[in-house]
């Protein structure tokens, strides 16, 4: 059985990539990726590298040739394409190559979510299943990496400010997320949704977390989000960046992201580290 990740020279890519390599061994795994030179030189020996730029589809069919499980990681919003038309592309390309199985990339709780964030994942799973293929959704919370920006204030002692409130967020580490998409698809029976998230914390739990690391007695403020987005401006934000950043406090406060189940723990395993010690980990 050939398994395809696209996207392959991204950080998730590159992770879920080196555990089929490690379980199934690299003749079975194909890369598909836009860079088919740096593909070959970050990639483990052995692997299959072929182009994947999901804004052409024919080559996308070209590559997906012969293979039998596909995990497509959603591309980033904002390129040259639109989003939604890349993603089309992508299943197009699977469905006339005859891949048998699609593992996605999606948004939490994409059924009911508000965010504008999460209408190009509503539209690909759709796409998805109008295909008849068979699908596994990996709707994956917050990386904790989306943070740096208040975890590297902290270490340098900077004001720890937020307008999330008491929302909660499933923070984990990116490659907890790209270990469990490898390990979903490598199942025999993969269930069609996965909500994959760590224990839901505030983000007063973060900046515990993020004193606890660096020893620094910052000063931690709630705010609203009007004097949230005037500080990201003071900054030297754009106005529309700053709203941006803003309406993601605005989720999180709605409860958006706020997780209740275990399915990353239980699909790699293990229980995961504390938000403390993932927090180091990313400092470190």
């Amino acid at each position: 059985m050939k398994y395809a990740v696209t996207g392959a020279t991204g950080k998730f890519g590159r992770v879920a990539i080196q555990i089929l390599v490690d379980q199934i061994g690299s003749q079975n795994v194909i890369a598909l990726a836009r860079n088919t030179a740096k593909a070959t030189q970050v990639l483990p020996t052995g692997v299959e590298v072929r182009p994947g730029d999901y804004t052409d589809e024919a080559q996308l069919t070209d590559s997906l040739a012969g293979v039998d499980r596909l995990l497509f990681i959603s591309s980033q919003p904002g390129g040259a394409v639109a989003r939604l038309t890349q993603h089309q592309n992508v299943v197009k390309a699977a469905q006339t190559a005859g891949v048998a199985l699609i593992a996605y990339t999606s948004f939490p709780h994409v059924e009911t979510a508000k965010s504008p964030l999460s209408s190009d994942h509503q539209a690909t799973e759709a796409l998805i299943k109008e295909t008849g293929i068979q699908h596994t959704f990996l709707r994956n919370n917050w990386y904790l990496e989306n943070e740096m920006s208040f975890i590297q204030g902290g270490q340098q002692n900077q004001p720890f400010v937020y307008s999330a409130g008491q929302g909660r967020v499933g923070w984990a580490l990116e490659r907890y997320y790209a270990q469990a998409a490898a390990q979903v698809i490598l199942l025999d029976e993969p269930r069609p949704v996965y909500e994959f998230a760590g224990e839901s914390r505030t983000y007063a739990d973060l900046a515990t977390a993020v004193h606890q690391v660096t020893g620094h007695d910052f000063p931690v403020k709630s705010v609203s989000d009007a004097a949230y987005t005037q500080g990201l401006q003071q900054a030297g934000i754009d106005a529309q960046t700053a709203a941006v950043i803003t309406s993601l406090q605005t989720l999180i406060r709605d409860g958006d992201l706020a997780e209740t189940t275990d399915d990353l723990a239980t699909v790699l395993g293990t229980a995961l580290p504390s938000l403390t010690d993932q927090v180091r980990e990313i400092l470190e």
